[in-house]
C-alpha cells in the first residue's frame, strides 16, 4: 500500500511532531504544579531524560506518546501500513530503549511514573494516575 501523502508533505507532517512541551505533557505539568509538586523538566543527567523530575523525592515522570512508545491495547499505537520495514524496527528500538532507561532509573532508586498520551484526554484517569505521583513521590 502506498502512502496517500507525497514525500514532501509526509516529511513536513513529521517535522511538526514535537518531543517537548506537547499538549499531554503540559496537561500533566499543570496538574502536578497546581497540586504543589515542584519539578525540573527534561533532566539530561538521568537516563532517558524524563519529562518531569523531582530530585529530592527521586521521582521521574514520563509522558509517552502512544504511537512512538507503542502503548499496548491503544488504537493510537497502530503500525503504519506503508513502509513497515522502516517503522517496525524504529518503534521496537524506541520501546527497548525506553524499557532500558526505565530499568536504569529504578536501579538508581528512582520512582518512575508513566503517563500515556491517551490517558491525558480523560481528566479523571489523569487525576488518579498523577495523585500517586505527588502523594507517593
Amino acid at each position: 500500500m502506498t502512502d496517500h501523502l507525497s514525500k514532501e508533505k509526509r516529511s513536513w507532517n513529521m517535522s511538526k511532531i514535537r518531543s517537548k512541551n506537547t499538549r499531554p505533557e503540559l496537561a500533566v505539568r499543570k496538574y502536578l504544579y497546581s497540586n504543589g509538586f515542584r519539578y525540573r523538566l527534561h533532566n539530561r543527567k538521568l537516563p532517558g531524560k524524563p519529562d518531569i523530575t523531582n530530585q529530592s523525592k527521586k521521582t521521574a515522570v514520563f509522558v509517552n506518546g502512544c504511537f512512538w512508545h507503542q502503548h499496548e491495547g491503544c488504537k493510537k499505537a497502530a503500525i503504519p501500513k506503508s513502509n513497515k520495514s522502516y517503522w517496525l524496527p524504529k518503534l521496537e528500538k524506541n520501546v527497548a530503549r525506553f524499557n532500558d532507561n526505565t530499568n536504569k532509573l529504578l536501579d538508581m532508586g528512582w520512582k518512575v511514573f508513566i503517563v500515556w498520551e491517551c490517558e491525558t484526554k480523560d481528566e479523571d484517569v489523569l487525576k488518579s494516575i498523577l495523585d500517586a505521583v505527588y502523594i507517593d513521590g
